[in-house]
């Protein structure tokens, strides 16, 4: 094994994922492997129904692949029990989806402070770091707002930096700017990109966006059931 897929934080060692469908079966990809070092921000591009939201869900463990394997910060993940993939997944995962998902009922500062509390953060810890967090994304005059009360480019701030409140190995984000105007998506996309090289955090990003898919380190692309390299997107080759 090589020393860059060794001190990968996440990778994907052929992996497939099928489904039953009628009297066949429905190939959604098959033999997928990446690897993405600490700090690597990769889009993920492709066609709708392509699968990129299948294989985020099998790199974030939602979903188990039919073969082959996910390895996170050197863990395999195919002989753990469901407990354990449990275990990984909350303590070296986050995820940012198109829909922010914050709780209404509760400001950006507890809504960043509630997945540490969970995991089990002193209350004083928990607000330190979310204060901490959500002034990387621009947002500490906002702490007491609730999310009916941030625009939703300032929702998305505080869903990514919520994302980031274990200090996860990995961030898979799906269509994190899909619900935002351009300028917008811009800004919350600064705000991923600076906020995951600074804390060292490998991303995987799908996007339907190319102008923000140029802008990450490199890009792979998704087609007809393969993952293929598209190296960095705007550059001649």
């Amino acid at each position: 094994m090589s020393s860059a897929l060794a001190e990968a934080a996440l990778r994907l060692d052929r992996v497939a994922r099928s489904y039953a469908e009628g009297s066949g079966t429905l190939e959604v990809f098959r033999d997928v492997s990446l690897a993405l070092r600490e700090g690597e921000v990769v889009a993920l591009v492709g066609p709708s129904g392509a699968g990129k939201s299948s294989l985020l869900h099998m790199a974030g463990l939602l979903e188990a692949p039919t073969a082959g394997d996910v390895i996170i910060a050197g863990v395999p993940s195919s002989s753990l029990s469901d407990t354990e993939r449990t275990r990984l997944r909350r303590e070296t995962i986050g995820f940012v989806y198109q829909a922010h998902h914050l709780l209404p009922e509760f400001s950006a500062l507890e809504n960043v402070m509630m997945p540490q509390l969970i995991a089990g953060q002193s209350r004083a810890a928990a607000d330190a770091e979310a204060r901490r967090l959500l002034d990387l994304v621009a947002l500490s005059q906002r702490l007491s707002h609730r999310p009916s009360q941030l625009s939703g480019g300032e929702q998305q701030r505080v869903a990514i930096a919520r994302a980031l409140a274990n200090h996860p190995r990995v961030l898979l984000a799906d269509e994190p700017t899909g619900n935002l105007d351009p300028r917008t998506a811009g800004s919350v996309f600064d705000a991923l990109l600076a906020i995951a090289r600074r804390e060292k955090t490998a991303a995987l990003v799908a996007t339907h966006n190319l102008e923000l898919a140029a802008r990450m380190d490199r890009a792979l692309v998704l087609h007809e059931g393969r993952l293929l390299d598209g190296g960095k997107l705007g550059q001649k080759t």
